[in-house]
């Protein structure tokens, strides 16, 4: 899986502001469908599940599928009500873990 992914979430916001989160992690993402060069089926192995915490209570889980593009980069938005802490947590077929935290102060 990848080196490190890349996580962007504001360092500071405004109570009740709604901020967007982004995030980038390299990953062939193998859907399982294609054959190497002997013709031999190559294993499929994907991210298959991506989730986000912030202060430990889930924001975001999202369950992917084959069909999803190398790389995957997600963006979505919270409304930023405490200062905390996001945990990523990127999990793939062959059981890798991919993990970030970012901190967010709220003021």
């Amino acid at each position: 899986m990848a080196k490190k992914p890349r996580v962007k979430v504001p360092a500071k916001a405004k109570k009740g502001e709604i901020v967007q989160i982004k995030t980038l992690t390299s990953h062939v993402m193998e859907t399982g469908t294609r054959k190497d060069e002997q013709g031999n089926p190559i294993p499929r192995n994907i991210i298959h599940t991506f989730s986000v915490t912030f202060n430990g209570k889930e924001v975001l889980k999202a369950d992917m599928h084959p069909g999803v593009a190398a790389n995957p980069y997600f963006a979505f938005y919270t409304r930023a009500m405490e200062s905390g802490t996001f945990e990523f947590t990127w999990t793939d077929d062959s059981g890798q873990v991919l993990t970030a935290s970012k901190q967010m102060t709220v003021e």
